[in-house]
């Protein structure tokens, strides 16, 4: 399990241009950290970069717990997009299962997940069929699905309306609570205690 992330002295590029440098970050278990900054700062390339998706320009990314990187991210990390990356095609019910076991979760954790998240209802129906909102939660499920300490978040709340996001945010704390770490990407606050670290180019 991941204890700790540690950023340091990183820069990121992005074509020709360099996003930011010199960037430091610490986050501990039980603890989360909102990055904030204008669009194209490089919110979601420092995520991508944590994840192991694509390759600093200087600088690196400690995990403390596991033996090594590849392993931290391998099975110990969640990214999820600002994207929702799901199949429109199928039903939201086999989309959930598909990711869920993808992860290393059964059908049964993927299925607790919807009810966690107020989705059984809806399981039968295409995934294009689902409002934003819908379709923000199932994408979420997966955390709870198959626990991992670290949670990449890009805009986690984009298209939900109040009440969702204040269950998102009863997941967050027990995750939280649980030893997890949270960083993510965010124009909007999220809904628990968070440590706010401005990105700036």
């Amino acid at each position: 399990m991941i204890t700790r992330l540690a950023i340091e002295s990183l820069a990121i590029q992005r074509g020709d241009r360099v996003l930011f440098s010199s960037f430091d970050l610490a986050l501990a278990a039980g603890e989360a950290v909102a990055l904030t900054g204008p669009n194209g700062v490089g919110k979601t390339s420092l995520l991508r970069a944590v994840a192991g998706f694509i390759a600093p320009l200087a600088g690196r990314i400690v995990f403390e717990g596991p033996p090594d990187a590849d392993e931290a991210r391998r099975a110990h990390c969640h990214l999820i997009g600002h994207q929702d990356g799901l199949k429109g095609g199928r039903t939201a019910g086999d989309e959930l299962v598909f990711q869920a076991r993808w992860t290393g979760a059964s059908a049964d954790a993927a299925h607790a997940a919807a009810e966690r998240l107020g989705l059984a209802r809806v399981l039968d129906l295409e995934v294009r069929k689902l409002s934003a909102g819908q379709k923000r939660r199932l994408a979420l499920c997966r955390l709870i699905a198959s626990p991992r300490a670290l949670w990449l978040l890009d805009e986690p709340l984009a298209g939900l309306d109040a009440a969702s996001r204040a269950l998102i945010g009863e997941v967050m704390a027990a995750h939280l609570d649980g030893g997890g770490l949270i960083l993510a990407a965010v124009h909007d606050p999220l809904p628990i205690a968070a440590r706010t670290v401005e990105i700036a180019a």
